[in-house]
């Protein structure tokens, strides 16, 4: 059943009627708060000032994807640019993730180059890190083969692997070759079954053997979970393979668990929250609401009372 709910609610992620209902209806305001930080980057910038005072960096995701104007991926690269100065100025524990297709990914290679190649000169210039978010398999070639041009060229700018997907052992290992620095995840996007694993102990098995891999082999990896026996097995793998804390990270969603960030921070290991901030919070809303069944039965239940209060108004 709540493979089923996922599915509706990630078609309903791009469906014009439910964003209206949605964005209309004061419901979700209390989830809009809970896994976003606010409209603005001064929002963002307070959020991740009072993470990195308990000792919890983050990465900056200024929300939006899919643009389709040139107008608009330059709008976002400028958004991206102003965080970027946001991190430099008040000197915070924090990083930049984007999304290629919020840079110009659907209107062309050249655009999407071009608008990243700004961010990252700013960048490495400020001694500052990106990261390339991944998005639904039919961008992850793409991403993949533009991240790897950028990477040439860029030492700052790591990339997103999802484990959900049958290709991102092989991904892992040419990155990993390449130096790239890898935040592991396990796919938030509704996949066809075949390209990806459709039971969650398949994929979990497949992160926890690219987890391995990474601690083995890779350059600073970001393992981003909220699964505590995942954690704990990250946790025995390092000290197995003899790497200490300060070569890899936890990462987790701004909102989700943070008793547990705090106890991995006191732990001393390295936290980052995925931080995202800005107006265009619908689809990213929609793949957290997906992930976790307790929310559905919030909002089910939420409705279900206004609309019997309206209907006792309407009698």
């Amino acid at each position: 059943m709540s493979a089923l709910f996922r599915q509706l609610v990630l078609a309903g992620a791009s469906h014009s009627a439910a964003v209206a209902i949605v964005k209309n209806s004061s419901i979700f305001e209390p989830l809009v708060k809970r896994f976003v930080a606010g409209d603005s980057l001064a929002d963002a910038l307070s959020v991740t000032a009072e993470l990195n005072s308990r000792g919890i960096a983050a990465a900056l995701d200024f929300l939006g994807e899919n643009t389709t104007s040139a107008e608009g991926a330059e709008s976002a690269t400028r958004e991206a640019l102003a965080a970027l100065d946001g991190i430099h100025q008040r000197k915070l524990a924090a990083y930049l993730s984007v999304k290629l297709t919020q840079l110009g990914m659907d209107l062309g290679e050249h655009l999407t180059l071009d608008n990243a190649r700004l961010l990252l000169d700013s960048a490495c210039a400020g001694g500052h890190f990106v990261r390339i978010d991944m998005e639904g398999s039919s961008y992850t070639a793409r991403t993949i083969e533009l991240f790897t041009a950028l990477r040439a060229r860029y030492p700052c700018v790591g990339i997103v692997i999802q484990s959900c997907l049958y290709r991102s052992e092989s991904d892992v290992r040419r990155l990993v070759a390449l130096g790239a620095s890898i935040r592991l995840v396990k796919g938030a996007y509704a996949e066809p079954p075949h390209i990806a694993f459709r039971r969650k102990r398949d994929t979990d098995r497949n992160y926890m053997r690219l987890t391995e891999y990474l601690l083995h082999y890779g350059m600073a990896p970001a393992i981003a979970t909220h699964d505590e026996r995942i954690i704990e097995a990250s946790k025995a793998a390092a000290k197995r393979l003899g790497v200490s804390n300060a070569d890899f990270e936890f990462q987790m969603l701004y909102g989700v668990r943070r008793d547990l960030q705090e106890r991995l921070a006191a732990d001393g290991y390295r936290v980052r929250v995925y931080l995202p901030f800005g107006s265009q919070w619908y689809p990213y809303l929609m793949r957290r609401l997906a992930e976790r069944p307790a929310n559905l039965a919030f909002i089910a239940s939420s409705l279900m009372r206004e609309r019997q209060m309206s209907a006792g108004r309407n009698r």
